[in-house]
């Protein structure tokens, strides 16, 4: 394995499914495009999973959670605490992503990469341990090279295990404290936009709050500068331990050919970093929703993305994706089910 497996080529898409779901489109007892998104969907899907008949019943959804040394800065209005704390809840059953996950019947990882406080081992929880969180990015670089690459793997290695138990649908979430304003930071980076037009309120900071946050932000991209146009240097620099993992799994989804739905703002912005790094990975991607966080509608017109709901959400978890997954299925149920004119015996429209 080389370490920068990244530039790894992606799965191709099968035009040969794609044209046969085309052509069902085109056959079944509706008016042509009448479903409109839904129709493209099931297409997407049919050339992604290789197959005429798609579906997306086998459900991966993978939690990473890490802690921010830049929450020193005073940019949360939760203290690093509730990291591990909802660690203990992903597993217990009792957070959001845990009751959607139950609902769908979907697989639920979660993986620890790093929490700022001692925590017990967890039943259920993968405990890695890259760092005690990401160093504070105001006085220096959050992640040494060597934990950017772990993080990056652990992505990966979890998409690798989907994968081997033939999930149809990957669905990265995230969890810590301090995790917009690394999101922010990056978005920023990435993109060459001022601060003021991505920074928003996170998990709840008033107007005071989004002040700090967009003075840290400032700094630490003055700070920075050096790395604009290295996108694993800047995710080493301005980034967490599980944007890094989420960055690794949505490039190990299109390597391993794994379609992947992508959730809000913090998701959207490892989803822009695995696009830089290789933009082919791009059609693996979909995207579930725009969050309430202001830079999200940024990021994704940057990405070329049509959410599937706009819900005005800002948990994170992965939560919005989960929710669009009823979308996704019954796009297929529909693709898959409906009747043709021929099977119905009704009229087509005259050629």
């Amino acid at each position: 394995m080389t370490l920068d497996w990244w530039h790894n080529a992606c799965q191709p898409l099968d035009p040969v499914a794609r044209r046969k779901a085309e052509a069902r489109q085109r056959q079944l007892t509706k008016p042509s495009g009448s479903l409109a998104q839904l129709e493209q969907l099931a297409i997407q899907l049919a050339a992604l999973q290789g197959r005429e008949r798609p579906g997306v019943e086998r459900l991966w959804i993978a939690i990473f959670a890490a802690d921010h040394g830049v929450v020193a800065e005073g940019v949360s209005a939760y203290p690093q605490a509730v990291t591990g704390q909802m660690l203990r809840n992903f597993v217990g059953g009792g957070a959001a992503i845990s009751v959607l996950a139950r609902q769908l019947g979907a697989t639920l990882e979660v993986t620890d990469l790093g929490t700022a406080l001692p925590l017990e081992p967890l039943p259920g929880v993968r405990h890695l341990q890259v760092g005690a969180g990401t160093q504070n990015f105001l006085r220096g670089p959050a992640m040494t090279p060597a934990q950017a690459l772990i993080a990056l793997q652990a992505g990966r290695d979890s998409v690798i295990r989907a994968a081997g138990e033939g999930a149809e649908l990957f669905i990265g979430g995230e969890m810590g404290i301090g995790n917009t304003t690394s999101a922010t930071a990056l978005a920023c980076a990435l993109l060459g936009c001022p601060v003021a037009d991505l920074v928003g309120p996170g998990t709840g900071l008033d107007a005071r709050g989004v002040q700090r946050k967009s003075e840290v932000i400032e700094a630490a991209l003055a700070l920075h500068r050096e790395a604009a146009g290295q996108p694993v240097e800047i995710l080493r620099r301005l980034g967490g331990f599980e944007i890094a993992s989420l960055t690794g799994a949505y490039l190990a989804c299109a390597q391993q050919g794994v379609a992947a739905l992508v959730d809000g703002f913090i998701c959207s912005v490892a989803a822009l970093l695995a696009v830089q790094l290789n933009p082919a990975c791009r059609d693996w991607l979909l995207f579930a929703h725009q969050s309430a966080e202001p830079g999200h509608r940024r990021v994704l017109a940057e990405l070329q993305a049509r959410p599937l709901l706009q819900l005005g959400l800002r948990l994170g978890e992965g939560s919005g994706a989960a929710m669009a997954v009823p979308i996704l299925r019954l796009a297929c149920a529909l693709h898959n089910d409906m009747a043709t004119f021929a099977e119905a015996a009704v009229a087509d429209r005259p050629s």
